[in-house]
């Protein structure tokens, strides 16, 4: 379904069941997006593990993900590359540079 592959923005939600915690994860995983998820579950164990697995930017247990300055936000895949927000945010902002200097003995 549309819904499931591309990247809707609104006040959107979509059920869709599985049998296994890996079909819910291969679920989420399938598509060329991967902006933000949500995981809902009173197990906080499955909570992360099924989180680490999410192949998205941010990702909100039993809650959106927050949009909060002081946090990095940004998505993988098709979603873009890079955060705003945060230290991850500032740093996109900012060029590494190394000088060396030999002193004399």
């Amino acid at each position: 379904m549309a819904i499931a592959q591309d990247e809707i923005f609104g006040p959107v939600g979509t059920v869709i069941t599985f049998d296994s915690e890996e079909e819910a994860v291969a679920l989420a995983n399938d598509s060329a997006y991967g902006l933000a998820a949500t995981v809902w579950t009173t197990d906080l164990t499955r909570a992360h593990r099924v989180a680490a697995a999410v192949k998205a930017g941010a990702i909100g247990v039993n809650c959106w993900s927050p949009l909060d300055a002081n946090l990095p936000w940004g998505g993988v895949k098709a979603s873009g590359i890079g955060r705003e927000g945060g230290l991850g945010g500032a740093l996109a902002y900012t060029e590494e540079k190394v000088i060396t200097v030999l002193l004399p003995a």
